[in-house]
């Protein structure tokens, strides 16, 4: 039976282990031939297993899909123009990219070093723009292409102690609603998943209260085979209306995200003082504040 991504070819960065992995392999059963680049490090970064995107690629290749291993950085243009270069290497075009490779430099804000800001944003944020990037002059050509991008409900909610995290997945959500809108007109697409899967990316969750522990065990259920179909859906020709749209998937739960949009207005023909603001904004406005909310407190029913 012919596949949704039959005669595509997709890159998948990070994707050597845990979500990546079975994104790549999902889209390989889907037919599409896939680029497994992963540089095989831990989760703070640090090289771990160099083969990584290797012992993918082979996986795939054994249950009879099409895939090549990559081990250049995301985080440097010139690895992300090789990572390209890979797919029109040795499958001559390029289809699909999905941005999902990351790292985690988890501390509270006021003792976050530069070092762990600038880390998580270079891979995270600048990797997505390095890959997406070197990618778009040949969307452009062949006036077709589909983004696929991994943010996270920790920059779409917010979370503790990982304020550059959540900079890079909010700011991901941003570049690719620019994407989206760019390059429009040649038939190009970017979307962005926030996946609840049980990967490296959440098992540096504390477990340090009950609440926490229950919150583990609920994700450990959440498997990243779930995320998948949902990547190959937005890669696929069957989601071409579709573009500049934040989704998240969790287990067999997909939402649509919203986005900011004015949800209350005040006006005063005079104009404002700060005294004329402390008087009416506070009341007018409080009801509709956004609270400082975790993921798991918006997401607090179980996961079905």
């Amino acid at each position: 039976m012919a596949g949704m991504l039959d005669g595509k070819v997709a890159i998948v960065t990070g994707a050597g282990q845990g979500l990546g992995r079975a994104i790549a392999e999902g889209l390989a059963k889907s037919g599409a031939s896939v680029v497994v680049n992963d540089v095989g490090v831990t989760l703070t970064g640090e090289v771990e297993n160099a083969s990584a995107a290797e012992e993918a690629a082979a996986a795939i290749r054994s249950a009879g899909g099409q895939a090549v291993a990559n081990r250049d950085s995301v985080s440097e243009w010139e690895g992300a123009e090789r990572i390209v270069q890979a797919a029109f290497d040795n499958f001559g075009r390029i289809d699909i990219v999905v941005n999902n490779a990351g790292i985690l430099r988890d501390a509270i804000f006021h003792r976050m070093s530069p070092d762990e800001w600038r880390a998580v944003i270079d891979v995270h944020l600048h990797g997505s723009f390095n890959v997406s990037r070197a990618a778009a002059p040949h969307f452009r050509q062949q006036q077709s292409g589909s983004y696929v991008h991994m943010t996270s409900t920790a920059g779409l909610i917010g979370n503790f102690g990982q304020a550059n995290y959540m900079a890079a997945k909010l700011g991901i959500v941003g570049l690719s609603r620019a994407i989206a809108m760019d390059l429009q007109r040649f038939n190009v697409r970017s979307n962005c998943i926030a996946p609840f899967a049980w990967s490296r990316m959440v098992s540096s969750i504390p477990t340090e209260t009950e609440a926490d522990k229950t919150r583990v065990a609920k994700l450990k259920q959440m498997t990243p085979e779930k995320i998948a179909p949902m990547v190959a859906f937005l890669g696929s020709d069957a989601a071409k209306s579709i573009s500049g749209q934040v989704f998240a998937v969790r287990n067999n739960e997909v939402f649509l995200m919203s986005q900011p949009r004015p949800v209350r207005s005040l006006h005063r023909g005079e104009g404002w003082s700060p005294e004329a603001l402390a008087e009416q904004l506070p009341g007018a406005f409080g009801p509709s504040l956004t609270p400082l909310e975790r993921s798991a407190d918006v997401f607090s029913w179980d996961p079905v």
